[in-house]
């Protein structure tokens, strides 16, 4: 009997009603409590579905993280996605998706229905204070268990390391994604051809012992079953400005296509959807002044669930909640787009050597740039011996008592308000 993390849900395996309403609750209460960014979703993500609910093995999550880093737009929300459409079907797909994104866009709004009015942010320091020190505890906890199930080998430490270095000099994500995975692909090759014996080329190649140990799932409907997985979809980062620089009439059909067309080909962190956004609602379009995108930069970063939903506070302040619907919208069609797309085909990826290779250099890259990125907060979190002291204890609490993530989120921001008095 196949185990449910080895392929795509049936409707009896687990029942399928049963299963959105777990994906729905589940994503719900990650979109409320999720704050730290992509870095800490991903860690309360395998928190859940790895170490408490066993609906993935931690091998399966990081092949859904490593695919979600290969297609433009939130990460995250991506990954969501992923876990959705493996536990539901295309139904989990969009549950999944739309729970996580719902709570954001409902705090986001209220922000930007308040700052309309009155005109200026609410104060949320405090909280994000002892917020960001359980963050970097929760996160810290889930790279290392990741780490342990990918870097099993001295070309997979090597291949961290790099990707460390370069993330650390400013290589772009992408590419340094890309030549992990050339990497690892170039040096199995070499492996094979050297221990191939001589004589007639084999008919097929055997499976690697990586590989082997994994159940490849069942073709998908219409699809040839062929072992040779299709390589997943890459769209080329392409500059959302233009050579004009005048301003542009605004309009809600404008505001859609425009967060449609970042959602398309965004690849990075929050500070590349910053330029993206700048060069165009402000410099090119006029729409925005810059205190305004600061202002919604700021708010996507202290509000829990995706960045993106800076697109919400956008679309809110430039056509109220009309606007912020469509852009809120526009800024994510692109993700579950790409996911239902290149979803079906990552376990068919661990049917052909030359795309588990490749994979398995993506995954130790996207953990690369999880360490990196989790440094970055640190240093931006742990400014005290309080955070520190409030990290450490998150820490006990979490891999001695498996505390839930949520939990420690919630009592980091009651600290913070405590302290602050």
């Amino acid at each position: 009997m196949s185990s449910p993390q080895s392929s795509l849900p049936e409707a009896t395996a687990p029942d399928r009603a049963t299963a959105l309403k777990e994906l729905a609750l589940l994503f719900l209460r990650l979109g409320t409590t999720a704050f730290g960014g992509p870095a800490a979703h991903i860690a309360m993500m395998e928190d859940e579905v790895v170490r408490r609910r066993k609906w993935l093995t931690r091998d399966e999550f990081v092949d859904l993280l490593g695919a979600a880093n290969l297609i433009p737009g939130p990460n995250s929300t991506e990954l969501a996605i992923h876990i959705g459409h493996r536990r539901g079907g295309w139904p989990g797909l969009v549950v999944a998706g739309v729970c996580f994104i719902l709570p954001a866009f409902l705090i986001v709004g209220a922000i930007g229905w308040a700052y309309s009015r009155f005109g200026s942010l609410p104060r949320v320091d405090a909280l994000l204070y002892g917020v960001k020190a359980v963050i970097i505890a929760v996160v810290l906890q889930a790279l290392w268990g990741l780490l342990r199930n990918v870097v099993k080998t001295r070309l997979a430490a090597a291949v961290g390391v790099v990707s460390v270095t370069a993330a650390f000099l400013g290589v772009h994500e992408l590419l340094l994604l890309l030549l992990a995975g050339l990497a690892v692909l170039l040096w199995r090759a070499g492996e094979r051809s050297r221990r191939r014996p001589p004589g007639p080329p084999l008919a097929q190649d055997p499976v690697p012992a990586r590989a082997a140990t994994r159940e490849a799932p069942p073709a998908s409907p219409g699809g040839s079953g062929s072992t040779t997985a299709a390589v997943l979809p890459l769209w080329p980062v392409v500059p959302v400005t233009g050579a004009l620089a005048t301003a542009v009439p605004f309009s809600l059909s404008g505001l859609f296509l425009f967060f449609v067309k970042v959602g398309s080909v965004l690849y990075g962190s929050g500070y590349v959807l910053l330029a993206f956004l700048r060069s165009d609602l402000v410099e090119r379009y006029g729409w925005l002044t810059e205190a305004q995108l600061l202002d919604a930069v700021a708010v996507g970063q202290v509000t829990p669930g995706p960045v993106f939903t800076t697109a919400t506070f956008i679309g809110y302040v430039l056509g109220g909640a009309s606007g912020a619907v469509l852009a809120t919208v526009g800024i994510f069609l692109p993700a579950f787009i790409f996911v239902a797309l290149s979803g079906p085909l990552v376990p068919r990826l661990r049917r052909s050597w030359v795309a588990g290779a490749f994979l398995d250099g993506v995954n130790v890259a996207s953990l690369a740039l999880m360490a990196v990125v989790t440094w970055q907060l640190g240093r931006a979190a742990l400014v005290d011996a309080w955070t520190v002291g409030l990290a450490a204890v998150s820490a006990v609490l979490l891999i001695r008592f498996r505390v839930n993530s949520a939990w420690l989120v919630l009592g980091g921001g009651a600290v913070g308000m405590l302290l602050a008095r």
